[in-house]
């Protein structure tokens, strides 16, 4: 059986819809925080059970049976994320998962910038002791897209701090490249650069924007006090600014640049391109 965290969101949610056309939904199974909101894959035949990554009894009752464990990388920002994960690698241990398998990002390491990097090093560091064979899923960068590129819908400007190129993947493509490593023949031992052919930078998403909108969007480089002070005049915490911040010094230092086959191949096609996700995103 095949157990994912998460698959109430985008990303492990894209996984569990791929898992369900490959195998039948009895040798699928979720552990979600509120199992409400996995009715749906209920209904469907999967296997629904309560866990969180803060109760280590809970996650290891759900992830009972699991021959393979699909763990999400923790959003929870008021939390001690990376005990959360050695929580759940542990309870994967215990349940005798045969393999884990980690949500982390492209860039992981502990010389960088941008904290979540570091975090995600230190929970592979775990993985590769926790005794069983694992997979990290290094996924390109992704989040919202509203956040990455500010208001540019009104103001016709991409108004952000210098960038670099970065490894930008819709989580789409993430979660249906993580089905497939999931039911393949194996051979994904270790990281796994889950990347597009090449990098981007925000200038190719204005002149994306500009395509699907047919209306100019222009790239506007902003100081990097300047873009700060702005957001808090904003209404946005300091401290919050400053990690947005942190991610923009890690793309010009060349934490998140880089391509690789591998997404692509996985896929059987082009991962989406910045033109496409933004024409989804416009028309949701």
């Amino acid at each position: 059986m095949i157990i994912a965290t998460g698959a109430t969101g985008t990303l492990n949610g894209a996984t569990v819809e791929r898992l369900l056309e490959k195998l039948p939904a009895e040798q699928i199974g979720v552990s979600v925080r509120d199992p409400a909101r996995a009715a749906h894959l209920e209904r469907r035949g999967v296997r629904v059970r309560q866990g969180t990554y803060d109760d280590p009894d809970a996650l290891r009752h759900s992830f009972e049976g699991a021959d393979q464990v699909l763990l999400v990388s923790s959003s929870d920002l008021t939390a001690d994320v990376l005990a959360q994960h050695r929580r759940a690698i542990d309870a994967a241990v215990d349940a005798g998962a045969r393999r884990i398998l980690y949500t982390s990002a492209f860039g992981a390491g502990f010389d960088t910038p941008y904290p979540p990097l570091a975090l995600h090093a230190a929970t592979e560091q775990h993985l590769a002791e926790s005794g069983v064979a694992w997979t990290s899923l290094r996924n390109g960068f992704y989040g919202d897209l509203d956040q990455l590129l500010g208001p540019w819908r009104s103001t016709r400007t991409i108004a952000r701090p210098a960038d670099g190129p970065f490894a930008w993947v819709d989580r789409r493509d993430a979660g249906e490249a993580a089905a497939a490593i999931l039911v393949g023949d194996g051979g994904f031992d270790g990281v796994v650069d889950l990347v597009p052919d090449r990098p981007v930078m925000l200038a190719d998403f204005a002149a994306a924007a500009s395509d699907v909108t047919g209306e100019p969007v222009q790239r506007v480089v902003v100081d990097d006090e300047e873009w700060v002070a702005g957001e808090v005049d904003a209404g946005v915490p300091e401290a919050a600014a400053r990690f947005s911040l942190s991610m923009f010094r890690a793309t010009r230092e060349g934490h998140f640049s880089g391509s690789d086959p591998t997404l692509a191949r996985l896929l059987g096609r082009a991962p989406r391109t910045p033109a496409d996700m933004l024409a989804d995103h416009l028309a949701a």
